[in-house]
């Protein structure tokens, strides 16, 4: 808990240094002349940095550069001032959104020349592959990195890069999806069958365990029996989400009514084998049920025309009861129901999966490998940046980046339990407030302690049950007493461990097995639509014209290198 920002005496040089921070675009300054040791100051608290290496009496200036969508800080921001105060650390930073990103890269690698601190969100991997990142494995065997090493250490394979562009090793540390203790968590984003709540409140509150995919249709289909306009405009019973890119809206669902988790196209038994599910029983049982609604009118005649854009636009008017989806596709179409006071057009996660199964819809969060802060490889001054992290992912720091100043932004029950008032909860909303009070753009890329601290309080405010529940408006709490939770999480599956390999959906494949895997996708958004939306006289001779155009697709190709990528995570993982 942070409770003041006393220092010891400081010299006349570190009063001199404690000024308010800058923030501005990235430049080239270099490190701070070094101060003999005897001169070194530590601040007192838990916010300093007892090696010394960071301290106000020796000042250092940080350059870094961030892909985000975040705002950039307010020249007065008292975070970056209490950073300054305690470990004098003058933060100089460029926010890239992401639409600049591939530009920046360009021209970055060109110039060889970069920030000290290097926050990447490149999937491609073209700064780490393209030399403009330090290997980060001989400094952290040194000791002097503890935060980071324990950050690391269980998932260090898994994180380090095995790729043969450039030396294998660890170079970034991930930035989100490392949890401690238990996962937590307000809102849940990952894949499940979404219902509006007005569906549920309008049947009472049903019971929501051993879900069928019958049962949720039948939800549906009463309540658009009795509401066919929604503000004007033809209720849609289900909506299906087919667009390029996106298609796994439409080709995902049987693997999780067959209660495997997410792998994307295959499912993997116990024994870490692969196999396609698309042209199995499991998706044909789903695709008639698709059909048999269709026909009925439940599935939006529209699906298979309908832009991604389109279908947030849709959701966004209150009008579909019901879709598969992934909670955080279809976010800004929640953010604004929830603008517009529509709290109970907005949807609640359900899990149907077929008779004798256990849903496993919620996976643990998968780790963002290859995403997040490096030091480059042009930095005079690696040591002091690597530590700046290091410091900054210790849980006292954690707390003041991800709940704030006690006192200030956060309460402290008798309990040990953080909670806020409804004061601070308003600042935490207001954007203004956010940019002197929050940084929120550095956090999006720094490592983060997820999940508990070691006082069982959760990583930030929205983690916390309690504190959750009490942001939600009148009628989602009102729901959730309902059903006795106090988070969307809560509505679904307690994820287990992730299986060691987890997902086989971000494995790398060569160019081959990408040939096939596209081959598989075209012939999904080929026939589906036919499947779905066929006279349901016409279904098995549309099922078996789309088996007959799989049976033609080099499927071994695929799962070969599936497979094989399963097992190399397995013995080296």
């Amino acid at each position: 808990m942070i409770t003041t920002r006393t220092n010891k005496k400081l010299s006349a040089l570190a009063l001199a240094a404690a000024v308010s921070v800058g923030l501005v675009g990235c430049t080239s300054q270099g490190a701070a002349e070094e101060i003999p040791p005897e001169n070194v100051v530590i601040p007192e608290g838990e916010l300093a940095d007892q090696s010394g290496t960071l301290t106000p009496s020796n000042p250092t200036t940080l350059t870094a550069w961030i892909t985000a969508a975040s705002q950039a800080p307010a020249p007065d921001n008292k975070i970056a001032q209490l950073i300054k105060e305690q470990l004098g650390v003058t933060l100089e930073y460029e926010i890239v959104t992401p639409d600049n990103v591939d530009q920046k890269i360009g021209v970055m690698l060109a110039g060889g020349e970069f920030p000290d601190l290097v926050g990447t969100t490149d999937l491609k991997m073209r700064l780490l592959e393209g030399g403009a990142l330090l290997p980060l494995d001989d400094m952290l065997a040194t000791g002097d990195y503890p935060n980071i090493a324990t950050h690391v250490e269980d998932d260090i394979k898994k994180m380090s890069y095995s790729g043969s562009e450039v030396d294998p090793g660890l170079y970034i540390i991930p930035n989100y999806n490392r949890f401690y203790g238990e996962v937590t968590g307000g809102t849940y984003y990952g894949p499940a069958f979404w219902i509006q709540k007005r569906v549920l409140e309008d049947a009472g509150y049903p019971d929501l365990e051993n879900m069928t995919i019958e049962r949720y249709f039948k939800l549906i289909e009463n309540f658009k029996a009795k509401h066919p306009e929604t503000n004007g405009i033809p209720t849609v019973g289900f909506e299906l989400l087919a667009s390029v890119g996106r298609e796994w809206g439409m080709t995902n669902p049987p693997a999780l009514l067959a209660g495997s988790p997410n792998n994307g196209g295959v499912i993997v038994d116990e024994d870490g084998n692969a196999e396609i599910y698309a042209n199995k029983d499991i998706a044909k049982d789903f695709y008639q049920v698709l059909n048999e609604k269709y026909d009925e009118g439940l599935v939006d005649r529209e699906s298979f025309t309908l832009t991604f854009d389109q279908y947030t636009a849709k959701l966004a008017t209150g009008a579909i009861l019901g879709m598969h989806d992934q909670g955080w596709n279809f976010q800004t179409a929640t953010d604004s129901l929830r603008s517009a006071g529509n709290d109970e057009y907005t949807y609640v996660p359900l899990m149907p999966v077929y008779d004798g199964v256990e849903p496993w819809y919620a996976d643990r969060d998968v780790m963002n490998t290859n995403q997040g802060f490096g030091i480059s490889t042009s930095s005079e001054q690696p040591e002091k940046a690597l530590k700046f992290l290091d410091i900054m992912l210790s849980e006292p720091w954690q707390k003041v980046l991800s709940w704030g100043i006690e006192g200030e932004d956060y309460e402290v029950g008798d309990d040990g339990i953080f909670y806020r008032t409804e004061e601070q909860r308003a600042n935490a909303r207001d954007i203004t407030w956010r940019a002197s009070n929050r940084l929120e753009a550095l956090l999006e890329v720094l490592p983060k302690h997820q999940g508990q601290f070691s006082d069982g309080n959760a990583y930030g405010p929205d983690d916390q049950p309690t504190e959750f529940f009490e942001t939600l408006t009148d009628y989602d709490r009102g729901f959730m007493e309902q059903y006795g939770k106090k988070t969307w999480r809560q509505f679904v599956n307690e994820p287990p461990e992730n299986p060691t390999y987890y997902p086989a959906w971000n494995i790398g494949l060569d160019d081959d097995a990408n040939q096939v895997n596209q081959q598989l996708t075209d012939a999904n958004v080929q026939h589906l639509p036919k499947i779905i939306a066929g006279d349901p006289a016409d279904f098995e001779a549309n099922w078996q014209a789309y088996l007959g155009t799989i049976d033609r697709i080099d499927v071994g190709v695929y799962e070969d290198a599936i497979n094989a990528g399963i097992q190399d995570r397995l013995a080296n993982w």
